[in-house]
This record gives structure tokens, sequence and C-alpha cells, in this order.
């Protein structure tokens, strides 16, 4: 079994992957500036306070882990709507330098549907919606994504599609073909268990699958 440090996990997919890996039986390090007040308690469990953009907080959460998982939240307000925000970016890059520097190598990267390369092919309705929504922000994720893509890591990045809420039914798909691609939902609990999946069995290993049920 791995051990595995899950940023972001105090809420969200972060939290459902801490739950899925200590279920499949992997120690986890969770990661946030709130991870001590965690309403989870297992004694493979590890809570560490830290901030994503502190780089000696990420090395401290780096160290000993086998695989990292990065699911990154920015708040969604009418600042960040108009301006966007460089979080995704900032962080990432922090956390790239950190692994390529020290270890460990092995990267699963959460973004969303609408990053990188499937923006623009998910229907002219979603097309519209995310323009007039949440567009600004998903231009750092796509500067996250190059970092990622452009690292010395052993990466992969995970696009999920419409997030909902919901326990896990393990009916989910990984689609790499752009062709195959929808803007169909998926329950975060969902997502998890493919992340968790891909951490052990690492089929998707420098690709961009979208995650949907």
């Amino acid at each position: 079994m791995s051990r595995l440090l899950v940023i972001g996990a105090s809420r969200g997919i972060g939290l459902e992957t801490v739950k899925a890996a200590l279920e499949a039986g992997h120690e986890v390090r969770a990661f946030a500036r709130g991870a001590k007040r965690i309403a989870l308690e297992h004694p493979k469990l590890e809570k560490i306070n830290g901030d994503a953009l502190v780089a000696d907080d990420i090395r401290a959460g780096l160290d000993g882990v086998d695989v990292v998982v990065q699911v990154l939240g920015a708040p969604i307000n009418p600042e960040t709507l108009l301006t966007g925000t460089r979080l995704f970016s900032e962080a990432t890059r922090i956390l790239v330098d950190a692994m390529e520097a020290n270890g460990p190598k092995r990267l699963i990267c959460v973004t969303g549907l609408g990053a990188g390369d499937s923006r623009g092919r998910l229907g002219a309705m979603f097309s519209l919606v995310f323009t007039l929504s949440i567009a600004r922000i998903y231009d750092d994720k796509d500067v996250q994504e190059q970092i990622v893509k452009n690292s010395k890591l052993d990466w992969t990045i995970a696009r999920p599609g419409i997030l909902r809420d919901g326990r896990a039914t393990g009916l989910y798909r990984a689609l790499t073909d752009p062709n195959d691609w929808k803007a169909e939902p998926i329950r975060r609990s969902d997502v998890a268990l493919f992340l968790v999946e891909e951490a052990e069995r690492g089929l998707y290993r420098g690709k961009t699958p979208l995650v949907i049920s």
C-alpha cells in the first residue's frame, strides 16, 4: 500500500479522496489550512495544517509520501469571476518545484471540465455558460496544466465533469479521446474512486482523462 498526500483535503473531492484511500487501505496525509478540523479519525490518517502557497508547508507535507493528489479549489465570488485567480498556477509551481527537487515523482492533479484542450469541445450550451461564468478562473487552470505537463514528474491530470454530491456508485468513465468528451455529471465520491485507482494502477500516466459517470 502507498502513502498518499492529498492537498486540499478538507472538503469536496479532496475529502472524498481521503475517505476512499483509507477505505482502500492506504496511509493518507490530509493537507489543508483547516486539516485538523476534518471530522474523520483513522489510524492511517495524518492531518497536517498547511497552505498550498507556502513552500515550506508543501515541503513538510511531501516528506515520506509516495503519491501526491492535488485538489485545489478557488472561491467562486464576484471578484474571481471577474478578474480570475492565480491560486492554481502559483500553488502548482511551488508543488512541482518541490517534487522535482526532493520527490516524490508521482503527481495526480485535478483540474476540471473546460480546462486545457477540453475547452470549447463540449457543446454550445456548456461553452456559453462556461464563458459567462468561470472562464476567467479556468484561464489559470490552463496555466496549471501546462506547468504539470512541462514538469519532469510522472503525472496524470484528471478533469472531472459537472460535479454532484452523493454516495459513490463506482460507475465512472475516464475518457481520453476528445471525440468522446461530453459535459456530463460525476459525483465527487466517484471522482475520488478514480483518483485512488489511478494512484494504485497508473493507467493514465501522461494523459488528461475527462472523468464522468
